[in-house]
């Protein structure tokens, strides 16, 4: 995957993730949603209704997957047999691409159920590298990494959160899977420019966008994807639509997970926006077919 190709994946539109709370009623609403998410875990080691209502969709609709258990920047030897069901998922759902976070969330087999940021250091960089070249290398679609949000600053830090995201996914060679919310969240949390920050990154490797909601508290904004998203978020969204052009967007909610109709809503309040910017440009790749329509039905 070389660095011009990530501008050339396909606009996939306006989606969210594949929830099970939605599982009875996604299919009425099928017609309002461009693409899904599917978060890997949910689905890698799961068979039953899960993986027919997986495979039901992917049938309808272009999927991506996005993980949080890869744990990319830890100093543990990348789980083999986590590659090895992810890879399996990718060969039985093939999705456009698959993700995961700029963090680490283990360490020597304990699992921290949590994204913990990486300092921002040259010596990160080139591990973080390496081993996203060996993650991407066994998979045949592209592989992304998101910015995470963060809560701590590093004293050893070397350069800026921008800066550190900029070297690793070029000398990587991957994607950007860039979550607005979060650049809103952390310039919020430690007193930087979205906008800037926004300018500072290669955008010609942004094939996604996140958009999310967050809480507010009196001395932390926490990103909680669990709520819908505000104005300023929205504003910075418009932002870097103007300079990337269509990207695929996916609305995140993962806690306290309104009804299929909210969801909707909710996205079609993002295609609004992004409309405002791209105008009406069609999404590339809606697919379907005799067995789509039946589960519509």
């Amino acid at each position: 995957m070389t660095a011009t190709a990530f501008d050339e994946l396909p606009f996939l539109g306006y989606g969210i993730g594949l929830r099970r709370t939605h599982f009875d009623t996604l299919p009425a609403w099928l017609e309002r949603f461009d693409f899904f998410e599917v978060l890997s875990e949910n689905f890698m080691a799961f068979g039953g209704r899960p993986r027919e209502v997986l495979r039901r969709v992917a049938a309808a609709r272009p999927v991506v997957l996005h993980g949080v258990s890869l744990s990319i920047g830890s100093v543990d030897p990348l789980d083999e047999s986590y590659l090895d069901a992810l890879s399996g998922l990718i060969d039985e759902v093939k999705p456009r691409w698959f993700s995961d976070h700029l963090c680490l969330s283990s360490f020597e087999e304990v699992d921290y159920h949590d994204l913990v940021p990486l300092p921002f250091t040259e010596e990160a960089v080139a591990h973080v590298a390496e081993r996203v070249r060996a993650v991407a290398g066994r998979a045949p679609v592209p592989f992304l990494l998101e910015n995470p949000s963060y809560y701590i600053a590093y004293r050893d830090s070397e350069m800026s959160e921008a800066e550190f995201l900029r070297e690793v996914v070029t000398r990587a060679d991957c994607g950007l899977l860039l979550d607005v919310n979060n650049v809103y969240v952390n310039a919020e949390n430690h007193g930087y420019d979205a906008r800037a920050f926004i300018d500072a990154l290669p955008l010609e490797r942004v094939a996604q966008l996140h958009m999310a909601g967050h809480l507010v508290l009196p001395d932390v904004i926490i990103d909680t994807h669990g709520a819908p998203v505000v104005p300023a978020v929205m504003d910075l969204f418009r932002y870097v639509l103007e300079r990337t052009g269509p990207v695929s967007t996916l609305l995140e909610w993962d806690h306290d997970i309104p009804p299929i109709d909210v969801m909707a809503r909710e996205l079609d309040a993002i295609r609004t926006a992004g409309r405002e910017v791209l105008g009406d440009v069609a999404p590339d790749g809606v697919v379907g077919g005799e067995e789509a329509t039946t589960w519509r039905r």
